[in-house]
């Protein structure tokens, strides 16, 4: 359950409280010993005070169900309460020194803890809770110490609290280099420049305590660099802000484009524009196949890569498609949830098509295991005629050989020649079939070979053409070789060609093939099975097969294969 917006009136009291303690950080600032020139060092201290509350108070109202807008506000207080040390008031001169080095422990705690305003890992939490505890324990006991006169052990106390402070803040900075490399380059600019601008904060707040303690030249300086970028931080957050409500005014354009029933493509586009989001990909929920699908219809993984996010989109309850855009989208969630809700109207068209293309693709896949088994199947009866029926007729053969030299009946000698002729004329008969069933000599000498035996047992003159860079994978030169063969035997059949031109050609690659004759032309390409064969063949590869047959104007056949 989301937490709701904190009321107008304290949204109101805060912001003037606000107002009132950077001046009085600015005023107390003034007051201290803050090097050559304080009224620099006073307006940056103002300015943080400022900043972070307002912010803080923004994000607050923004994403209340966020404890990072609360976080911001503690912390733009905290430099208030530790300028408190400067003021005449005993007891709020104690407490501003007790909070002396609050504010760079609060500022650790809210750079650690963007965007969520909680400290997602073990390495944060530690730092964090370590930065507590250093505060708490050593003013305690630097409390003590000067209770009993011991001021010397207490400035020690305070020297070596600095130090924890500034070993932590180093150890901070390596928290986010860390994180910034594991998570993978940022898709938004905008939340590469503030991580940066933590990660830089913490080493110059760490560097320029150190150099107060020390007493080293140039600590003022290198402590007005720190300052100036850890009020840099509230600049770049409002900027996230002013960017997010300009995306949210791009909804208006979305609904435009959305009123043109946009194609898969040119909605992912939209909802692209709309969010500030070149990476974003639109997946589509298929119930039929039980999975996502891109734009081209194949199955996808719901699984966030390379530092993206998933958001689902549903319609009545019923889950439709998702999103996989920039993570840094996820700490806009009303911009999310509009921009979803206005794609959800344009879902249904854009997923029929993405529907209609997994099934193509499912059809393509199908008709290639189809005719994948149906080769299988050919090369499993063209071993069997070859090792069974063929062996056997051979054998028959050669015992009525044996038969009719020992016997010297001539009647019997003339029945059994006729046998041996009929016998002769079954297996070439068979030979045919198993070499139509399968090519032996493709699988044996490649392609080439196969179609110069196809020539020579051509009725039909047929000049050849063969420009292989290798040998292909077999289903390629299968498919070739039956383009050929088939082309071939329709010419001889229907034609009445007297000559034919053959080219096979590897180039760009893709196999081209093509066979040209000088017949009647009009062959029938729908109701012929042989070319809707050879079609299917083809497509099943992802090729093309295309059929030229003006009448009177010979015919034309020409196969493109991808090779690969």
């Amino acid at each position: 359950m989301g937490r709701s917006r904190p009321p107008r009136l304290i949204i109101g009291a805060l912001a003037l409280a606000a107002a009132a303690a950077a001046a009085g950080s600015f005023e107390l600032s003034l007051a201290g010993d803050f090097g050559r020139a304080p009224h620099v060092h006073a307006a940056i201290v103002a300015w943080i005070t400022f900043s972070y509350v307002v912010c803080g108070l923004i994000a607050w109202w923004r994403r209340p169900e966020s404890r990072f807008g609360p976080l911001m506000v503690v912390a733009g207080f905290a430099p208030f309460l530790s300028r408190l040390a400067e003021t005449d008031v005993e007891a709020l001169r104690l407490l501003g020194e007790a909070l002396l080095l609050l504010p760079l422990v609060l500022f650790l705690h809210v750079f650690l803890a963007y965007p969520s305003g909680r400290l997602e890992g073990k390495p944060e939490r530690a730092l964090v809770i370590t930065a507590y505890s250093a505060i708490v324990g050593f003013d305690l006991m630097r409390a003590l110490l000067e209770v009993s006169d011991r001021d010397g052990a207490a400035a020690v106390a305070l020297g070596a609290q600095r130090a924890t402070i500034f070993v932590i803040a180093l150890g901070a900075f390596g928290v986010l280099i860390s994180r910034r490399r594991s998570s993978g380059r940022p898709l938004r600019g905008s939340i590469e420049l503030l991580v940066g601008s933590f990660a830089l904060a913490l080493v110059a707040l760490a560097v320029g305590l150190i150099m107060k303690g020390l007493g080293a030249p140039g600590a003022d300086v290198a402590r007005w660099i720190a300052f100036g970028l850890v009020g840099v931080a509230p600049m770049l957050l409002l900027a996230g802000f002013l960017r997010a409500r300009l995306a949210r005014s791009s909804l208006g354009e979305l609904f435009l484009d959305l009123r043109g029933d946009p194609s898969p493509a040119d909605l992912q586009q939209a909802l692209g524009r709309a969010l500030r989001d070149p990476s974003l990909s639109l997946l589509y929920w298929l119930p039929e196949f039980g999975s996502y699908a891109d734009l081209e219809g194949r199955a996808v993984e719901l699984l966030p890569e390379d530092g993206r996010a998933v958001t689902l989109i549903d319609r009545d309850g019923v889950q439709v498609a998702a999103l996989l855009h920039d993570p840094a989208l996820v700490q806009e969630p009303e911009l999310l949830e509009a921009v979803t809700a206005a794609a959800s109207i344009a879902l249904e068209n854009a997923q029929l098509h993405v529907e209609l293309r997994a099934r193509l693709e499912e059809l393509r896949g199908s008709r290639a295991r189809v005719i994948d088994a149906g080769q299988k199947e050919r090369q499993r009866l063209e071993r069997n005629l070859h090792d069974g029926a063929q062996q056997r007729l051979i054998a028959l053969s050669l015992e009525l050989s044996r038969l009719e030299q020992q016997e010297e009946n001539p009647v019997l000698s003339l029945r059994l020649d006729e046998a041996r002729r009929e016998l002769a004329v079954s297996l070439a008969e068979l030979r045919d079939v198993a070499r139509g069933l399968h090519p032996a000599v493709l699988s044996g000498h490649g392609l080439e070979v196969a179609l110069e035996s196809i020539v020579a047992r051509s009725p039909v003159s047929v000049e050849l053409r063969v420009e292989l860079e290798g040998r292909l994978h077999e289903r390629i030169e299968v498919a070739a070789y039956y383009v050929v063969s088939e082309s071939l035997a329709n010419v001889a059949k229907h034609a009445q060609a007297t000559t034919a031109k053959v080219d096979v050609v590897q180039t760009n690659g893709d196999l081209l093939v093509e066979v040209i004759d000088d017949g009647v032309g009009g062959a029938d390409t729908e109701g012929g099975s042989g070319l809707r064969g050879l079609a299917d063949r083809v497509e099943a590869l992802n090729g093309r097969l295309r059929v030229w047959t003006p009448l009177g104007g010979g015919t034309r056949v020409r196969a493109e294969i991808p090779c690969v």
